[in-house]
């Protein structure tokens, strides 16, 4: 009796589409937006989504997006490229991000979503009229601009986006800080007596710092004087610290830290001095920590902090002055302060409704693709 052949095995085929593929694109190491990139490739990737994130290789050394869930290519032209050639989105963080992946998708069919948070609007004169023609091409090469704040996406808009769409991002919560490590870091700074004044970001033109010198000359006539801390580094270190210097100034240039959260905790008031922010990541840190806040009303900010916050107009030291002076001088309103701070915090959306947001709008590009 013969037996029949038996065959092979066939292959089970899998169920369902093909997992969306993205890339999200870095310009920089900046903390705001490589946080945000890293609490989008956790949340993507645990739904499913394959990820790569293409960056400087700092910042993945920094934020580990692979431990995150995501596949990491640094951001050579080509490394780009061959990462765009097989993704099914293209999400590119800030205009010089949007730019390059741009490039790089040229000659694919993947949509390009753009988030703009942290770049603040083209300057003057002929850099201006450079950062405007790069805003206008990214705008009109992306399918989707999301802009941290509303002004962002009118922004978008008027540079000739063809859908722009408010996208607040939210920045991952750090660990609190127990009440013995604001006391060790208050005695590191020499602030054990005295009120501790911090500010927080890199040191660059837009962040205001000049004027914030500005008050600071002010506040040598406080008793106790208070210490100003900056944590933050960049181009001006130099022109700062040689003010700093030569008008005696209570004010302390910390350079990066990695331990700015647990400084912040440990402060009296957080200052932002900023000719301009959208979501600024000092202002979220702050109010979720519960420390009074003084603030140029700028940009996004009063749109981020509603009530939880002091605003004073940009330019004007003698109000930002006052404002630091009297917070320090009122208790009870630095306590109100800190708690409607926590108030407006608990407004904002959390990690996972930023992640559904923006995987609702991949989603809603490859229906549009498939049509």
């Amino acid at each position: 009796m013969s037996s029949s052949p038996v065959s092979a095995p066939v292959p089970a085929q899998p169920y369902g589409p093909p997992p969306l593929r993205t890339v999200q694109v870095l310009g920089g190491a900046g903390a705001g937006s490589s946080a945000h990139v890293r609490s989008l490739a956790t949340g993507l990737a645990a739904r499913g989504v394959r990820v790569t994130v293409c960056a400087p290789a700092e910042a993945e050394g920094e934020y580990d997006f692979t431990g995150a869930g995501a596949q990491f290519a640094p951001d050579a032209v080509s490394a780009l490229r061959a990462a765009c050639a097989g993704a099914d989105v293209v999400h590119a963080h800030g205009v010089r991000a949007g730019m390059r992946a741009a490039l790089a998708l040229r000659g694919h069919r993947a949509p390009l979503v753009v988030s703009w948070h942290g770049e603040a609007p083209a300057a003057r004169g002929a850099l201006g009229r450079l950062g405007r023609l790069l805003e206008r091409h990214v705008a009109r090469a992306a399918a989707v601009v999301l802009g941290a704040s509303s002004d962002q996406v009118d922004l978008a808009r008027l540079r000739g986006a063809r859908d722009a769409r408010l996208a607040p991002v939210a920045v991952p919560a750090g660990p609190e800080a127990a009440a013995d490590d604001a006391g060790k870091a208050r005695a590191e700074l020499g602030a054990v007596e005295r009120p501790l004044l911090i500010a927080v970001g890199s040191l660059v033109p837009h962040r205001g710092y000049s004027l914030l010198l500005d008050a600071a000359r002010e506040w040598r006539t406080l008793d106790p004087l208070p210490l100003l801390v900056i944590a933050g580094e960049g181009p001006l270190r130099a022109e700062l610290s040689r003010r700093i210097e030569a008008e005696g100034l209570p004010v302390r240039l910390l350079g990066r830290r990695r331990d700015a959260a647990q400084l912040l905790a440990a402060a009296d008031v957080a200052v932002l001095s900023s000719r301009w922010e959208a979501r600024a990541l000092l202002a979220q840190e702050a109010l979720r920590a519960g420390v009074p806040l003084v603030a140029t009303a700028v940009g996004g900010v009063p749109e981020l902090v509603g009530e939880g916050a002091v605003l004073v107009p940009y330019g004007d030291p003698g109000a930002l002055a006052g404002a630091v002076a009297g917070l320090l001088a009122d208790p009870e309103r630095r306590a109100g302060l800190a708690a409607a701070g926590r108030a407006q915090a608990a407004t904002w959306p959390s990690e996972d409704d930023t992640v559904a947001q923006v995987l609702s709008v991949y989603d809603e590009l490859m229906e549009r693709s498939r049509r």
